[in-house]
């Protein structure tokens, strides 16, 4: 048994085929009970690691691989996915934000550290990793549409400074850990980094611009250029003496603007996010000797208790502070706080940096994954609590018309569209001077897939009576999937009731008055087949019914209306009927 264990721990494809085992199942089964899947991630690590199953090995060259490139990816997605948009406009309150959100924690983490006779340098290193922060919560605030509250924008900007700095003082902890460190060495190695900065930052920019003007429609190449000024990058760090997360994380604030919010930076976020950094955290599991890490919550209990509370208390003045200065209210304070309260991505990659230098003791490293675990379940509960009480900033009809709903996985959402009057006078007026082919491809369009004939009656009611408030038309969608050959007889017995459903479908909408296009569409996946038909037929909304959330099918995959929500074109409304 522990010949076959070592050879599967030693086999590179074996190893790789267990990280991609783990990363499609175990996520989605922990999300089940309300936990994040990055919880998951661990648990597997654990799990698969030398203190579980041992069929990966933490010491494997392959092991080592995956795990460096998820922690660059990491970072590099943490920079990628900050809006310098909003962050140019509130710079100062992000600055002020971001030094009192980072100096804050940083003393009360070292203090703590003197307080535990870990030194000064560990103690330094400790009150780094509790000032910065992960926007674990930012995908709340926008389903709830917050975004364009100031304190959110202004959070945002704030993780620019506070992820920077906490890199910054790693390079140094650790210089001064290895015995490297002068005065003179710390001012030539700022100057080489402040070069090296500015190099990525404007040169990447200015490279990637180009770039992308020269090659608008190859979407492959340009996937393959973000790759390589990433990695570049974070080689690029190594040779001026800096770890590469540094390099990575300013990679991704270089190619911000150069991705804007197309389809490749969805490719790049995808990549990241269903194969790079579930790696990196399934290699973090197989490092936490799960003895030694119980042995941690008891034995250094205190120390555990401390970093947690130092975290949370000084986040939280932090907060205050801005609130104090901007009079800012307690919903956007909290909110604040609650933003900045999650340590994940630059806290776990400097963690792990530490630990593998020996800056950092194996129980300090357990209380960093304990931290990580509380805060990133914590501050996202905190997030949609506070965030829901702050008030929504008004959006014009054309963000409104393109922006993306998107719902918890377990709950229905309701919607309402709203407009002013004065965009309605001002949309009168250019519907004036359309012709009849613009004013019916601008006309209000609400596409319902019908699927269910027990539910299709009541989805079509409602349907119709927004398309009438708005003197829209009404798209009755029926998706028919073949399964081998469109000559199939199945296939054409279930093609004939989809246009059943759809004729059906029509007269209701024809009963309501209003104006009704159904729509047949084949297709594999019904999921595809309605986004693709939203954005063909430039829907404005798309209203769907809830579904069947309790198949296997729908627990491990995610169910039709999961699906239409990572790829919706429009604002969509679901109902539970």
């Amino acid at each position: 048994m522990e010949q076959f264990s070592a050879w599967l721990a030693d086999n590179p494809i074996v190893s790789f085929t267990i990280f991609l085992s783990a990363s499609l199942t175990v996520p989605p089964l922990v999300e089940r009970l309300r936990l994040p899947g990055l919880v998951g991630l661990l648990i597997a690590g654990i799990v698969l690691g030398p203190h579980g199953l041992r069929l990966l090995d933490a010491e494997g060259e392959t092991v080592k691989l995956l795990s460096d490139i998820g922690k660059v990816y990491l970072m590099f997605v943490a920079g990628l996915e900050i809006d310098l948009q909003a962050f140019r406009k509130t710079r100062n309150r992000s600055l002020t934000f971001g030094i009192f959100t980072f100096v804050v924690p940083m003393v009360a983490g070292t203090l703590v550290g003197l307080v535990f006779d870990m030194g000064w340098t560990a103690s330094i290193l400790i009150g780094s990793l509790l000032a910065s922060h992960t926007l674990l919560g930012y995908p709340i605030v926008q389903r709830l549409g917050r975004v364009r509250n100031e304190a959110i924008t202004v959070t945002v900007g704030a993780t620019i400074f506070t992820d920077i700095g906490a890199l910054l003082v790693l390079a140094i902890c650790i210089s001064v850990y290895q015995g490297d460190f002068t005065w003179v060495r710390l001012v030539v190695q700022l100057t080489a980094l402040a070069l090296y900065a500015t190099v990525v930052l404007v040169g990447l920019d200015w490279l990637g611009k180009a770039y992308f003007r020269r090659t608008v429609n190859d979407e492959g190449n340009q996937f393959l250029f973000i790759l390589l000024a990433l990695f570049l990058s974070s080689v690029g760090a190594q040779v001026v003496q800096t770890e590469n997360i540094v390099g990575a994380f300013l990679a991704g604030l270089a190619v911000n603007d150069v991705l804007g919010r197309g389809a490749v930076k969805e490719k790049v976020e995808f990549v990241g996010s269903v194969l790079f950094i579930p790696f990196f955290f399934i290699a973090m599991g197989l490092l936490i000797d799960v003895p030694m890490f119980l042995s941690t919550l008891f034995s250094d209990l205190w120390i555990v208790t401390a970093i947690v509370l130092s975290l949370i208390g000084s986040k939280f003045m932090a907060a205050w502070g801005v609130k104090q200065i901007y009079h800012y209210s307690w919903p956007e304070a909290l909110t604040m706080w609650s933003l900045s309260l999650p340590q994940v991505a630059a806290t776990l990659a400097a963690a792990l940096v530490g630990y593998q230098v020996g800056l950092l003791s194996e129980a300090i490293f357990n209380s960093v994954i304990v931290l990580m675990l509380v805060t990133s379940t914590l501050g996202p509960i905190l997030t949609r609590r506070y965030a829901s009480q702050l008030s929504v900033q008004a959006l014009p009809v054309s963000s409104a018309l393109t922006s993306v709903t998107r719902p918890e996985p377990t709950r229905a959402i309701k919607s309402t569209i709203t407009t002013s009057p004065v965009t309605d006078r001002t949309t009168n007026s250019l519907t004036d001077r359309m012709t009849d082919g613009e004013r019916e491809l601008s006309q209000f369009s609400v596409l319902v897939p019908v699927h269910n004939p027990a539910t299709e009656p009541y989805l079509i009611d409602i349907a119709g009576r927004l398309a009438q408030q708005h003197s829209g038309k009404l798209l009755p969608l029926a998706i028919a999937q073949p399964i081998t050959s469109l000559n199939e007889p199945i296939f054409l017995k279930s093609l004939q009731q989809t246009q059943q459903r759809l004729a059906e479908a029509k007269s209701m909408g024809q009963h309501l008055g209003v104006p009704t296009y159904p729509i047949l569409r084949v297709d594999q996946d019904i999921a595809s087949g309605i986004c693709h038909c939203g954005s063909e037929q430039k829907a404005q909304l798309l209203l769907m019914g809830y579904g069947d959330m309790m198949t296997l099918q729908a627990r491990l995959l995610g169910s039709v209306v999961d699906q239409v929500f990572q790829r919706t074109p429009c604002p969509t409304i679901v109902f539970r009927l």
